[in-house]
């Protein structure tokens, strides 16, 4: 089993890169994320891979992260989410905003990949609800807020806060993080004009 690739980079392709380990290359399929970081062609990479064996293929994912590997595994695991559609996913979101999502149960944030409809998103977000995979991918306080929000318990001024700073634009995950470090520091108590204005001042540096 290949847990990792390391070499230099041989080419790109529109959806893999070959990474020369040896003289021999492999062939490994990645999310636009993923390939955006990694190096110029001739300079050393590192990915995390997942091989998926059929009858008919056998296909290398990599990952920039074991963050982005193990919401692979949880987004494929997931009833009408191929290889294909969770590669999108992970182009489109990052693994806290992956995070954010699944907490908030946001079907709106996962829609936004190419491939998932109004239907797999809600199924995307049930399933996994609770299941947010334990890489430091976003810290306790911001996640704890952000389920909170998701199961409707949430004070009702830090969720009228998160609302309006949506309102004004910002996503979900972002509000939702600001806040709960605002939380953090003022207190449960504080009003809620006071959230929004520290929240705007928060997401504005």
């Amino acid at each position: 089993m290949i847990g990792k690739l390391k070499g230099p980079v041989d080419s790109f392709g529109d959806d893999w890169v070959l990474i020369d380990c040896g003289g021999v290359c492999y062939e490994v399929h990645c999310s636009g994320r993923t390939l955006q970081s990694l190096p110029r062609v001739g300079e050393a990479a590192v990915v995390f891979i997942e091989t998926i064996v059929r009858e008919d293929l056998i296909k290398l994912y990599g990952f920039s992260s074991q963050a982005e590997k193990s919401w692979f595994l949880l987004l494929t695991s997931v009833q009408g989410v191929g290889a294909k559609v969770a590669l999108a996913i992970l182009s489109t979101l990052s693994a806290s905003e992956l995070s954010s999502a699944i907490a908030l149960q946001d079907k709106a944030m996962i829609g936004r990949a190419n491939g998932v409809g109004p239907k797999l998103a809600v199924r995307i977000v049930t399933e996994l609800k609770g299941k947010v995979p334990d890489v430091g991918a976003i810290d306790a306080g911001t996640l704890g807020l952000q389920a909170a929000l998701g199961e409707g318990v949430a004070r009702s001024n830090v969720a009228d806060a998160v609302s309006a700073l949506t309102n004004l634009g910002y996503s979900s995950a972002q509000a939702s993080g600001a806040l709960a470090r605002i939380v953090a520091r003022e207190g449960e108590d504080t009003a809620t004009e006071k959230l929004i204005r520290l929240g705007l001042r928060e997401l504005s540096q």
